[in-house]
């Protein structure tokens, strides 16, 4: 294997909006760029953008911006719902030189809040569906008129930004108890470049279906980015989250590819009359966010026919491993480093940079000259620090190469849970509800409750003379955390397993739960 990068490099001067969008206006610009559906029986009921169309409106809302009296690097926060106007906002602030923020629309005010103040965003951008936290002195707010008349500004032209320069910025749970900022350069769509063929698979006239929202960073580069930048066909549904909708968008829209969290391949098997060829013309599924697991895969190639093509994948640099049409999938493994990638295994128990040979254990390495890495931690250099060993990058992941090259996933180095795709901290699950007035400890973690299933579970601890029941404590997180960071059971406990030095021991808390409880839980609960 490389021990740099070994694709093509960007040029010195690029642009993410202007690469995504600029070449497919000009060779194909009638050619169907985007389709939003809103309704998966009918297909009136979608809007559809050609490529330049798109890039016309991206452009004047690029010069919108200018206009309004941005500066080159400003940080605008996207507090939207789940529509095309996420996606035009995004581009049109990165082809004005500015740095989106792109947020889930589940965050609550307080996360919402918590993030536009650490990035000190220039400006929020609403479109009315989601409430507005108090913002900081200075924070201006671009709401639905604005969004309007930018998209009947003059059309202007893409920033001339070099590779290194900022593109966006996403937040991710880290180690700590706040969020912490990944922030990316115009390099990082090139960087995404060993997924074409490492993990897609593409075809020129592919149509590609992404399961997910405009806000997801899952869906602006499996479903966005990527496409685009091949001249491709996405489809985007907003409507109703059925499980029954995706074979029908299937169907109706031609989709090709389609892209989803193993969660979503799992609800359509249990619910769906899926059986070889109901799924035409699909060709193959992508899946990331989660660890696929082998069951899962073997169950959807048997009722399909269709292969589950999986990527692993962190915010820091997007997916790296994958498998694809040229890398079949090995049971148990996640894939192959994608072509030109430089990924080492280094000892998890010493400082060396030497990488570890085949079939020995260890943390996952991205090698820093990898054009798909993050240009940094925002505001957080000890973590950026604490993030290389010497020229390579360590997310955390633990794994090992076999003798095939195939990597092994064998999960984290730290405590981040996986829920739904989502990397949550629990840490900041854990501040949210120390913050009950009855609650004297509490502690969060992973339970199995499948061999395929993980849930987000608490352990409290009531405080003396009060009274609280595990309802009471996810209805009080349910106000203050994402969807998808809500525990799904909760249980209250005499006290918290620690270690000698007050560290709490996670591994220890799912004994702590009563045989044969039922977890209560809270209507909203789950992504």
């Amino acid at each position: 294997m490389p021990l740099t990068y070994s694709a093509p490099l960007p040029p010195r001067s690029f642009n993410l909006a202007r690469y995504c969008l600029a070449e497919s206006a000009r060779t194909c610009p009638e050619a169907v760029a985007l389709i939003v559906a809103e309704d998966a029986n009918e297909v009136e009921a979608s809007s559809r953008w050609r490529y330049a169309a798109l890039e016309d409106e991206v452009l004047r809302i690029a010069e919108g911006l200018r206009r309004s009296g941005f500066a080159r690097g400003d940080r605008i926060f996207l507090r939207m719902g789940n529509s095309a106007d996420y996606a035009l906002l995004f581009f049109g602030a990165n082809a004005a030189g500015l740095v989106p923020i792109p947020a889930s629309a589940m965050l609550s005010g307080r996360e919402a809040g918590f993030l536009i103040a650490d990035a000190g965003a220039a400006a929020v951008v609403t479109d009315g569906t989601l409430p507005l936290p108090d913002l900081p002195d200075g924070t201006g707010v671009i709401g639905p008129d604005r969004i309007a008349a930018l998209k009947q500004a003059p059309r202007g032209d893409y920033a001339e930004t070099k590779a290194d320069d900022p593109a966006f910025l996403i937040y991710t749970s880290g180690t700590q108890s706040r969020p912490k900022g990944v922030l990316h350069a115009q390099r990082a769509v090139w960087g995404r470049r060993p997924m074409y063929r490492g993990w897609y698979g593409y075809a020129e006239d592919d149509v590609v279906l992404h399961a997910g929202a405009f806000n997801w960073t899952y869906t602006l580069g499996s479903g966005l980015f990527d496409p685009w930048a091949n001249g491709l066909t996405t489809i985007v549904y907003t409507g109703p989250k059925d499980i029954s909708v995706w074979p029908k968008l299937i169907g109706r829209y031609g989709a090709t590819i389609m892209a989803a969290v193993p969660t979503l391949y799992r609800q359509m098997l249990k619910y769906g009359a899926l059986a070889p060829g109901s799924l035409a013309p699909l060709r193959h599924a992508l899946t990331a966010g989660e660890a696929l697991p082998q069951s899962l895969a073997q169950a959807w190639r048997e009722r399909t026919g269709l292969v589950l093509y999986e990527a692993l994948g962190m915010s820091e640099i997007s997916t790296y491993i994958s498998s694809s049409p040229s890398v079949p999938p090995k049971p148990g493994a996640v894939g192959k480093p994608q072509p030109g990638r430089a990924v080492a295994i280094l000892d998890a128990g010493s400082d060396s940079t030497e990488p570890l040979p085949p079939n020995r254990s260890g943390l996952i390495a991205v090698h820093r000259s990898d054009p798909g890495l993050m240009l940094g931690y925002w505001n957080r250099p000890r973590e950026e620090a604490l993030a290389f060993r010497g020229d390579w990058f360590i997310g955390g992941d633990l794994g090992r190469f076999d003798d095939d090259g195939y990597l092994w996933f064998e999960g984290r180095a730290d405590d981040i849970m996986n829920a739904f795709g989502y990397r949550v901290s629990p840490l900041e699950v854990e501040s949210v509800l120390g913050r009950h007035p009855a609650v004297a400890d509490v502690a969060v973690t992973e339970v199995k409750v499948r061999s395929d299933v993980s849930v987000i579970a608490a352990f409290f601890v009531v405080k003396p003379g009060k009274v609280l029941t595990p309802r009471a404590l996810l209805d009080f997180a349910a106000g203050e955390l994402a969807a998808y960071k809500l525990p799904r059971a909760a249980y209250a406990v005499a006290e918290l397993p620690r270690t000698p030095n007050g560290k709490v021991k996670r591994s220890a808390l799912v004994a702590l739960m009563p045989p044969g409880a039922v977890a209560e839980q809270s209507s909203r609960a789950g992504p």
